[in-house]
């Protein structure tokens, strides 16, 4: 038995998510179906974040424990073979230990979240970016940003869903940079509650339309309520972008 740690991307628009699920594709079905056609074992992934219906990936991790013994370049090239024409890419297959696990060895999480801030419909970038067509102040949201930063209980930014045992959370990266016409907002953690990145892009975005102040997103945040803060954003502009261990 050899475990083998897998660093993915992929499109989330056609899936219903990474978790399997009985309402339609999943990102972790179309994979094991793959490592299934590649080697008959029934075998099952487990990933370091389980990304939404639409959200995207450009390093998802997550590993696996196959009988067959093959090498890691092997086990890339059968799985990126068999999971096609799904939009799904094994970048990198290595064997780790069995003490690794792709969820609980983690020590941090990166997201990317983009916004295309013009008045023009999408074409190129349409699932896979926000379009705001109002202007946005991007220092005024890099302001409202700060207030997020560090250990807070985050029930302001949480799903009414999310399964997490505790709010708290410790939020280390939360930054906020244009260039043109595109906006990306860029935030890392331990680990984030279910949308809470979505959660506080949709409120910063209110920041930068200046509905909000860059206060109002203190005083969402000591609110412990989610009515408290702004709306979710669109999954099409997350990424799920690299995993620290």
């Amino acid at each position: 038995m050899t475990r083998y740690k897998l660093t993915l991307e992929y499109d989330g628009g056609p899936f219903v998510g990474w978790q399997r699920q009985s309402n339609g594709l999943s990102v972790q079905e179309a994979l094991e179906e793959a490592i299934f056609a590649f080697c008959g074992e029934r075998a099952s992934l487990f990933a370091a974040g389980r990304t939404d219906a639409g959200v995207h990936a450009r390093g998802q991790v997550a590993h696996v424990d196959l009988e067959r013994e093959a090498d890691p370049d092997t086990v890339r090239k059968a799985i990126n073979f068999h999971v096609k024409p799904h939009p799904v890419s094994v970048l990198a297959a290595e064997p780790v230990d069995g003490e690794f696990h792709a969820r609980f060895s983690a020590k941090w999480r990166a997201y990317r979240y983009g916004i295309l801030n013009r008045r023009s419909p999408l074409t190129i970038d349409r699932g896979h970016v926000w379009l705001v067509n109002a202007p946005l102040d991007v220092e005024a949201m890099r302001e409202g940003a700060r207030r997020l930063l560090g250990h807070h209980d985050f029930t302001s930014f949480r799903s009414s869903i999310c399964q997490a045992a505790s709010p708290m959370k410790t939020l280390d990266i939360l930054e906020v940079e244009r260039s043109g016409e595109a906006i990306e907002i860029r935030a890392r953690a331990r680990s984030f509650l279910h949308h809470q990145v979505r959660n506080m892009v949709g409120t910063l975005k209110l920041v930068g339309e200046g509905k909000w102040t860059p206060g109002d997103v203190a005083k969402a945040l000591a609110a412990k309520d989610r009515s408290a803060a702004g709306p979710t954003a669109p999954p099409d502009g997350l990424y799920l972008m690299e995993v620290g261990y």
